[in-house]
């Protein structure tokens, strides 16, 4: 009987066993069929480009059957944009969207002179063409590959006086991101461009430490900054484009597949971003007006013609060619 027990012990132990063996061999082959790209961006999940990216990720992984897995890291919650893209280079980080790839190769910040672009589909035009991947493949050095631009939009002036050409500017304290061709276009246009984290804007402007600011509107409608400003001025001084990167190395262990999967998703959710934006920044404005904030559309040609001087010191960054070859492609 006991001879019998042992017997049936030691079967019901081997087949555990061998169960526990065959689950471990299924876990680590369904692991290695999987492909996980960790994305990640510096937005709120609110934003737009949240949504883009969650569109992106539902693109692929429906394209993909499941196999390729999209985990979004939103908020900067793995860094700043500068330190989210620094890990992509390391492919610690497989994906990001974000702005700070002058760091690697600053003729990518060739589409943000001023007055370049008159309208969106302009700006997606030469972003889409021969200029936009002649621009994007020295970051392919660093690492980054880029796949398309989603959008960060136009950006305006809100301030507390009104401005309806260039002359309203003078003196005036304007709060610009630390980018040297924002405050060469506003040096230009006659304004005294003041530096600030964003974080501090609201505060400055409410404390007086600035007289204006100038962003996209999506950033004015969110920060609510019609509570310290009078006006919206749509300027529409400077285009910015979002670049979407993706490791290199990552990208090159990938199948011919998988890289149709993700690229061609890329590039739809680039003009899904865009026509969203572009779209709720109509409402926004709308918003902006029925709370009391005064827009102003003011003549663009009278701000353009005081700043050929930003194009010809940054030639030297960019390089005639380039600039040139931009210039023709946005006419």
């Amino acid at each position: 009987m006991n001879k019998l027990r042992n017997i049936i012990i030691l079967g019901i132990i081997s087949l555990a066993v061998g169960l526990g063996f065959v689950f471990i061999t299924t876990d680590n082959v369904l692991s290695e069929d999987i492909t996980t790209i960790r994305f990640g961006h510096g937005s709120a999940e609110t934003n737009e480009r949240h949504l883009a990216v969650v569109h992106f990720k539902e693109l692929v992984e429906e394209r993909s059957n499941g196999q390729i897995e999209v985990q979004i890291y939103p908020n900067e919650q793995l860094g700043s944009e500068a330190e989210m893209i620094e890990s992509v280079t390391f492919n610690d980080l497989q994906m990001v969207a974000a702005s700070a790839f002058s760091q690697y190769d600053q003729r990518i910040s060739v589409f943000e002179l001023p007055y370049l672009f008159e309208t969106y589909e302009a700006a997606w035009e030469v972003l889409d063409g021969e200029i936009g991947k002649k621009v994007a493949e020295p970051f392919l050095e660093d690492n980054l590959r880029i796949l398309a631009y989603f959008e960060n939009g136009f950006r305006h002036i809100t301030a507390n006086k009104a401005i309806e050409k260039p002359d309203d500017l003078n003196g005036i304290k304007i709060r610009t991101p630390e980018f040297p061709i924002s405050i060469s276009t506003f040096s230009a246009l006659g304004a005294n461009p003041t530096p600030m984290s964003f974080g501090e804007l609201y505060m400055g402007l409410q404390q007086g430490t600035v007289d204006a600011q100038e962003n996209p509107v999506a950033n004015t409608y969110a920060s609510k900054f019609n509570e310290v400003q009078d006006y919206l001025i749509l300027s529409g001084h400077q285009y910015m484009p979002l670049p979407v990167a993706i490791s290199e190395e990552f990208w090159q262990g990938l199948t011919e597949e998988e890289q149709q999967i993700i690229q061609e998703s890329a590039e739809e959710t680039a003009q899904f971003h865009r026509d969203l934006l572009k779209e709720n920044e109509t409402k926004m404005i709308e918003e902006l007006k029925a709370d009391g904030m005064t827009v102003i559309e003011p003549e663009m040609e009278l701000f353009s013609e005081k700043v050929d001087g930003v194009y010809e010191s940054f030639k030297n960054s960019f390089g005639e060619e380039l600039v040139n070859e931009v210039l023709e492609a946005a006419e």
